[in-house]
C-alpha cells in the first residue's frame, strides 16, 4: 500500500492535461496565413505580369501591322505592294518566327518571304475597327500569335485582310522565366516570413517563460511574490498570481495560528486532567467532565472558524439574508416559544456568505437575544442601505450589556450571565466568522426596545 505522503507526491507529479502548445498554435496560424497570402499574391502577380508580357507582344504585332498599312498601295492591276520595305529584318528570313500575309477578293495570298512556301490560315473577314488577336496551332512545333485587321484601301472595292503573326516561343520563354523568378522569390519570402514568425513567437512568449522560471524560484527559494517587471499584457495575470500566493500565505498563517491557539487552549485542561489523574484526586470524575466541556468548547470554536475559512476559499457565495433569518427564527422559536419575533427589511438583500455560516452567525445572535431578552426580539435586515455592507440589527428588550463590558463579551468563554446554560463561545464565533468574510459585529443599546442591539455587517453579494 502506498503511504499518504507518497500518494500525495505522486498526485503532485502527475501530468496535468493540456490543450496543446501556444507556440504551435501561433506558428500554425502564421504558416497558414503566410501560405494563403503568398499563393494569392503570387497568382495575382503572375496574372498581372503575364498580361503585361502578352500586351507588349500584341503591341509589337500591332506596330508591325500599322507599318504594313502605312506602306501598302495598289498597283495598276489592283494588287497590293509596299512602297517601302518593312523595318524588321525577320520578315525576310525564312522561318524566322515573324510573318505577315495579305489576302483579299480573288487575289492570291501575298505572304512575307519569312513564310517561304507556307501560308497562314486566317479567319474570315473581320468587321472591326481595331486589330483582332488570336492564337493558332497551324504550324507543327510552332505556336503563333496573330494580329488581323480588315482594311479597304482607297481606290479599291476589295476588303483586304492584313495579318501579322509571331511565334509564341519568345513570349512562352518570358512567361516561364517570370514564373521561375516568382517561384524562387516567393519561396525565399515565405521561408523568411516563417522564420520571422518563429522569432516573433519565441520573443512574444518570452514573458511566459520568465513567469515559469519565477514560479520555479518561488517553489525552490521560498519567495512569495513575482517581482520582476513584465509586459502589460501579462501583468494582470502576474497580479492575480501574486494575490493567489498572498491568499495562500494568509490561509497558511491562519491555519498555523488556529492550530497554535487550539493547542494552547487544550494545554491547560489536559494539564489539569493529567495532574488530577496522577494524584488520584477524589473529584476526578467532575474534573474530567468540567475540563472535557472546556476542550469541547474550544474544539467547536476552532472547527467553526476552519469551516468558514474553507468555504470562503471555494468562491464567492450569494445568500438572501432575510429568508435565512426567518428560517433561524423558526428553529429558535421552538426553544423559546414565549418569545415574540418581528422582522422588517429588504427581501432582495443578499450577502457574500455561505448559507451554513450565515445561519450560524444569525443563529447565535438571535438565540442570545431570545435567551437574555425580555420576550421581544426585533430583526431589521439591511437597516442601513446607504452603507457599502449589508447591516442587520438584532434587538431585544432585556437588561442589555454595559458599555464597559461590550468588548470583553467577545472573548472566548466570556459570559456575563452564568445562571443560564451556554458555552460563552457564541459571540466569539460570530466575530471570527464575520471577520473571515470581511465583515464585523458590534454591540450597542437598542433605542426602541431598550435592551441590546447587535449590529452585524457583512459584504453584499
Amino acid at each position: 500500500m502506498i503511504a499518504g505522503a507518497e500518494l500525495t507526491e505522486l498526485q503532485d507529479n502527475a501530468t496535468v492535461p493540456h490543450t496543446g502548445s501556444l507556440a504551435s498554435r501561433m506558428m500554425l496560424i502564421a504558416a497558414g496565413w503566410i501560405t494563403i497570402l503568398l499563393l494569392v499574391g503570387g497568382i495575382a502577380l503572375d496574372r498581372a505580369l503575364d498580361n503585361l508580357v502578352s500586351r507588349q507582344f500584341d503591341e509589337q504585332l500591332e506596330y508591325s501591322l500599322n507599318a504594313m498599312l502605312a506602306s501598302a498601295e495598289l498597283d495598276p492591276f489592283g494588287e497590293i505592294y509596299f512602297n517601302r520595305a518593312l523595318g524588321d529584318q525577320r520578315f525576310l528570313e525564312p522561318n524566322s518566327g515573324l510573318y505577315w500575309q495579305i489576302e483579299g477578293g480573288d487575289f492570291a495570298p501575298f505572304p512575307s518571304r519569312s513564310l517561304w512556301d507556307r501560308t497562314l490560315d486566317i479567319r474570315d473577314e473581320i468587321e472591326a475597327a481595331e486589330p483582332v488577336f488570336y492564337n493558332s496551332e497551324q504550324f507543327p512545333g510552332e505556336r503563333l500569335r496573330l494580329a488581323q485587321r480588315t482594311v479597304q484601301l482607297p481606290g479599291s472595292d476589295t476588303k483586304w485582310q492584313f495579318v501579322v503573326a509571331g511565334s509564341r516561343e519568345e513570349i512562352d520563354a518570358q512567361r516561364a522565366n517570370i514564373r521561375a523568378i516568382l517561384g524562387w522569390s516567393f519561396a525565399v519570402l515565405g521561408i523568411g516570413l516563417f522564420l520571422m514568425a518563429m522569432a516573433q513567437t519565441w520573443y512574444g512568449l518570452g514573458p511566459l517563460r520568465r513567469i515559469r522560471r519565477a514560479i520555479a524560484r518561488i517553489r525552490s527559494s521560498g519567495a512569495n511574490r513575482v517581482t520582476e517587471p513584465l509586459p502589460l499584457e501579462v501583468q494582470p495575470m502576474v497580479e492575480e498570481l501574486n494575490a493567489l500566493l498572498a491568499h495562500s500565505q494568509r490561509q497558511a498563517e491562519e491555519a498555523r495560528t488556529h492550530a497554535g491557539n487550539l493547542a494552547h487552549a487544550l494545554k491547560t485542561p489536559l494539564t489539569v486532567l493529567t495532574n488530577a489523574a496522577s494524584a488520584h484526586a477524589a473529584d476526578l470524575d467532575s474534573t474530567v467532565l468540567r475540563e472535557s466541556t472546556v476542550m469541547r468548547r474550544q474544539v467547536d470554536h476552532h472547527l467553526a472558524r476552519a469551516r468558514a475559512a474553507g468555504r470562503r476559499a471555494i468562491g464567492l457565495a450569494r445568500c438572501p439574508i432575510l429568508s435565512v433569518a426567518e428560517a433561524v427564527e423558526r428553529a429558535v422559536s421552538r426553544l423559546y416559544p414565549e418569545v415574540r419575533f418581528d422582522f422588517t427589511g429588504s427581501h432582495e438583500a443578499q450577502v457574500a456568505v455561505e448559507r451554513q455560516d450565515l445561519e450560524e452567525l444569525l443563529g447565535n445572535l438571535i438565540e442570545n437575544a431570545a435567551k437574555y431578552g425580555g420576550g421581544s426580539v426585533f430583526i431589521t435586515v439591511d437597516a442601513e442601505p446607504e452603507q457599502a455592507q449589508c447591516v442587520t440589527w438584532i434587538e431585544d428588550d432585556g437588561a442589555g450589556i454595559p458599555a464597559s463590558d461590550r468588548s470583553a463579551i467577545f472573548a472566548r468563554g466570556a459570559r456575563l450571565d452564568t445562571e443560564k446554560p451556554g458555552t460563552g463561545l457564541g459571540l466569539a464565533i460570530v466575530r471570527d466568522v464575520a471577520e473571515i468574510y470581511g465583515g464585523s459585529v458590534d454591540l450597542a443599546e437598542s433605542e426602541d426596545l431598550g435592551g441590546l442591539l447587535a449590529r452585524l455587517s457583512l459584504p453584499r453579494a
